[in-house]
């Protein structure tokens, strides 16, 4: 069990050099968007996850899956199938507003989404934060438009139900 606190970001272009860093494939499904009830699969790793209520920060909880039960679940799950390559690109020298100093060992990443399938076009940065002031003190870098965070439409369960 944890709290996940995290800020989305549209983003004004794709970075050209997205090849240098570690790159995820992820597929998952929804059960149920109120509470989110999600299985996912990350490369050949399985898992269920359960998140509370909340747009910024929330509670999550993983519970590992065999790729069997995955499999299983996955006809089960409602609306579209999310599929997406997730990029890690670490975040070098962020930038704090109002005089804030994270902790000296803060190391934030950039998760960047690059979906497939029925959202092709669509790109969102996460960055995850270890705790909700280090996430509203961050000056978003440049290559970064607008946040998201609180736009329910780019939540992942909110995309699952959409129709087309």
């Amino acid at each position: 069990m944890g709290t996940e606190i995290e800020r989305k970001y549209l983003i004004k272009e794709k970075p050209a050099n997205l090849g240098q860093y570690t790159c995820h494939l992820i597929e998952q499904g929804y059960m149920n968007v109120n509470p989110v009830v999600r299985i996912r699969r990350q490369d050949n790793e399985y898992y269920m996850t359960y998140k509370g209520s909340g747009m910024i920060a929330r509670t999550e909880y993983n519970l590992p899956l065999t790729e069997e039960a995955y499999h299983h679940l996955l006809p089960k799950c409602d609306g579209n199938i999310i599929t997406k390559r997730r990029y890690l690109i670490p975040l070098e020298n962020p930038l704090f507003a109002n005089g804030f100093i994270p902790s000296t060992d803060l190391k934030l990443t950039i998760e960047l989404d690059v979906f497939e399938g029925v959202f092709d076009s669509l790109i969102i940065a996460e960055i995850e934060f270890p705790d909700i002031e280090t996430a509203n003190a961050l000056i978003k870098p440049d290559w970064f438009l607008e946040d998201v965070s609180e736009k329910r439409e780019y939540h992942n369960s909110y995309l699952s139900r959409m129709t087309f």
